[in-house]
């Protein structure tokens, strides 16, 4: 199979998670190629079985394809969890540096450095990382933009790769696992008051819906 295909049934399966319909356009823009390349590969995913393709609705994957797309995922979130806890990197840093690297690493090397991070349930921006049966672990977290407010919460995983922003959320330890507390909301879409760890904070509504709370307990 070509690689290429394992990256976009990997990049379905992301959208997915949002829309169970992705359409054509969402697939071009989150793989960054025109809507002829992507329907062209769109196509040829469909008629290897991959994925179900439906005019005017949008794509779903097959079992077949959901298998390889959590298999992709798992050895892209190992890349970047050793790459984080072993090499040092920033988590700022891994997913464009894992991106140029993971086609080329053989299989016994991602359970290598599996072992070498300590087997990671998540990846450095708290992402589930898929078990090797193919099986994504279910996590139960919202936006905090939509936390209730005073309910007790912690910060469960990060949805951007923007290097900017993941070094300001590290700057005031909103990371995976810290105690967050949302205090107040400004109204009309305003930024979103909370409390984490002893500092109080101010974030606006679009980074707050990036970053995704849980219950304490749930981890």
């Amino acid at each position: 199979m070509c690689p290429t295909v394992w990256f976009y049934l990997a990049e379905i399966y992301r959208l997915q998670e949002a829309n169970t319909w992705p359409t054509l356009s969402m697939i071009a823009d989150a793989m960054g190629v025109s809507l002829q390349a992507a329907s062209r590969m769109v196509r040829r995913m469909a008629e290897n079985g991959y994925i179900r393709h439906e005019p005017y609705q949008g794509v779903q994957l097959t079992p077949e394809g959901e298998a390889i797309a959590l298999h992709v995922i798992r050895r892209h979130r190992i890349l970047e969890a050793y790459m984080v806890s072993v090499m040092r990197f920033g988590w700022d840093e891994v997913h464009d540096m894992v991106e140029l690297l993971e086609r080329g690493v053989d299989e016994r090397v991602i359970e290598r450095m599996d072992e070498m991070a300590g087997f990671p349930r998540r990846c450095p921006h708290g992402e589930p990382i898929p078990t090797k049966e193919g099986v994504m672990p279910v996590i139960e977290d919202k936006p905090l933009a939509d936390w209730p407010e005073r309910a007790p919460a912690q910060v469960s995983r990060v949805k951007t790769h923007d290097p900017e922003k993941l070094r300001y959320l590290a700057s005031v330890r909103l990371v995976p696992g810290m105690p967050v507390t949302v205090v107040a909301r400004s109204p009309f879409n305003g930024p979103v008051h909370l409390e984490a760890g002893s500092e109080r904070l101010v974030l606006g509504n679009e980074l707050a819906g990036e970053l995704y709370v849980e219950h304490p307990s749930t981890s």
